[in-house]
């Protein structure tokens, strides 16, 4: 495992995942909001964003958890392992409320500075709007993967526990 992508939705666990398994195979980690965001939730331009991902794609060794969907096809190439995070719906939005509630007012570390947790009606219609069809990408994205991509579809916590104790390293 040298280069590891990290798709599901929001509030699936991406960062989380990609964190914990950097910690426990030593592999940078890269959080697609740090490419997404500049400070004080300047969205990049999207050349810039693509630009970014590719420069990521490049590398030996990483693990890229997230969107700009535009770019899954090069990241999908470069992967040796393709993980989706397929968590239900009324999980996701519980995890966001969550968090927002826990880092209200304070940037996480998958962001970047002066991005402080919000309440974000926006962000709570795209996660509704999308459902359907953003998980109908995703699936479509791992059921056509390459053969010789390993993939691993995690749909409840304790597979991802599971998936991570199985991990050495640790």
């Amino acid at each position: 495992m040298q280069r590891v992508m990290i798709i599901g939705q929001p509030g699936a666990g991406k960062s989380t995942l990609a964190r914990r398994l950097g910690a426990r195979t030593g592999l940078p980690v890269v959080h697609i909001d740090l490419i997404h965001w500049q400070p004080g939730w300047v969205e990049r331009d999207r050349a810039e964003k693509t630009r970014l991902c590719r420069a990521v794609h490049a590398r030996e060794e990483w693990i890229f958890e997230g969107g700009h969907s535009s770019t899954w096809d090069d990241r999908l190439a470069r992967c040796d392992t393709l993980i989706w995070l397929d968590f239900p719906l009324w999980l996701r939005l519980w995890r966001v409320i969550t968090r927002t509630l826990r880092d209200y007012g304070r940037s996480r570390a998958d962001l970047p500075e002066n991005c402080p947790e919000r309440f974000d009606p926006d962000f709570y219609r795209f996660i509704w709007r999308t459902r359907n069809r953003s998980r109908a990408r995703m699936r479509s994205l791992f059921d056509t993967a390459p053969a010789e991509k390993r993939k691993i579809r995690l749909s409840t916590r304790s597979q991802v526990r599971a998936f991570l104790q199985g991990i050495e390293g640790a």
